[in-house]
């Protein structure tokens, strides 16, 4: 039963690590800024349709918590899309892709700094090693390739860790349906990002797409919005529900693993270093959460959704359609 149950993150992981090479090809005919919010005006008509039916129109007022819910709406969905995006420009997507498998334990730390949680020693170490391992792959080994971890890198930083915080803000909603939260905080962050490229495009930063661009890209956005924002995310929310929120935030650690397979497959060839800096931070990932889980009783862990357990951190996708 077990086994079966854990075909479901599985399917949205391996979903997810494919979105990022779909969203790199996309970024050759429209700008990151204009791409993120196209994507997420999309999925935020599939956020409130989908509320709608299950909950009805009162879900969608804030009831007195506005200001929490766009301030977490821009820090996680604005914050890490546009960051992640912006950063496709400057990384290939393989090594994006590492940055966001560290989620879970940069959400950890975002624990330590916010209330006090301090972790433990081995899963501080173990964040030193996934990083390094990181670091390999983006440098290749060289000193001189540290100029390629520069802006791509500091902005998948802010990026993990804008998501850290939207997660462990949303810990604080549990007498909100996580479908609920997530439309709202959704809806705050496409606003924002909507703001952006209007902004971007104003000043002449970006241009807006014309509708040959958008219909040279309308495969990858199909694919970003329902595979990856729609059937994802219902997989994933299942597999979490099947195997509780620890077990599935393993499978977190295969994304860049297929995002590895699915650039090889487009004919990348990576070096040996950046084989054995990915397999450095999939271990120290795999082991961190372990770590975690082992030291976390069963009894303490939330049996609602994934979106309140602070371990169960995934990509801003995942939390969009619960």
């Amino acid at each position: 039963m077990r086994s079966r149950a854990a075909a479901y993150p599985l399917l949205a992981v391996l979903g997810w690590g494919v979105m990022f090479p779909v969203l790199a090809s996309a970024l050759t005919r429209i700008d990151p800024l204009n791409l993120t919010t196209a994507r997420y005006l999309l999925a935020a008509v599939i956020l409130v349709a989908i509320l709608l039916l299950r909950e009805g129109s009162a879900a969608l007022r804030p009831g007195g918590r506005a200001v929490e819910i766009v301030v977490l709406g821009v820090v996680g969905f604005a914050g890490f899309n546009l960051l992640t995006n912006l950063a496709l420009e400057h990384a290939a997507p393989q090594q994006i892709s590492l940055f966001v498998a560290t989620t879970p334990v940069i959400t950890q730390l975002v624990r330590w700094a916010r209330d006090g949680v301090r972790p433990k020693p081995l899963l501080l170490a173990l964040s030193l090693v996934a990083l390094l391992g990181v670091g390999l792959v983006i440098t290749r080994g060289s000193l001189a390739g540290l100029g390629q971890f520069g802006l791509g890198g500091l902005m998948m930083i802010g990026a993990v860790l804008g998501w850290g915080i939207y997660t462990h803000g949303a810990s604080r909603f549990g007498g909100w349906s996580p479908l609920r939260f997530t439309t709202l905080t959704a809806l705050a962050g496409t606003a924002a990002m909507l703001a952006a490229s209007i902004g971007a495009d104003a000043v002449g930063w970006q241009h807006a797409p014309a509708a040959a661009d958008l219909v040279a890209v309308a495969p990858q956005l199909a694919y970003a919005v329902i595979v990856a924002a729609v059937i994802a995310v219902l997989a994933w929310n299942t597999g979490v529900q099947r195997l509780g929120a620890a077990n599935a935030a393993l499978f977190m650690n295969l994304v860049p693993v297929t995002t590895f397979a699915v650039q090889i497959a487009r004919g990348y060839r990576p070096e040996p270093v950046e084989l054995v800096g990915a397999a450095i931070t999939i271990a120290a990932l795999v082991a961190a959460n372990l770590a975690t889980r082992a030291r976390t009783r069963p009894s303490s862990l939330p049996q609602s959704t994934a979106v309140t357990d602070q371990i169960a951190v995934v990509d801003p996708v995942a939390v969009s359609a619960r």
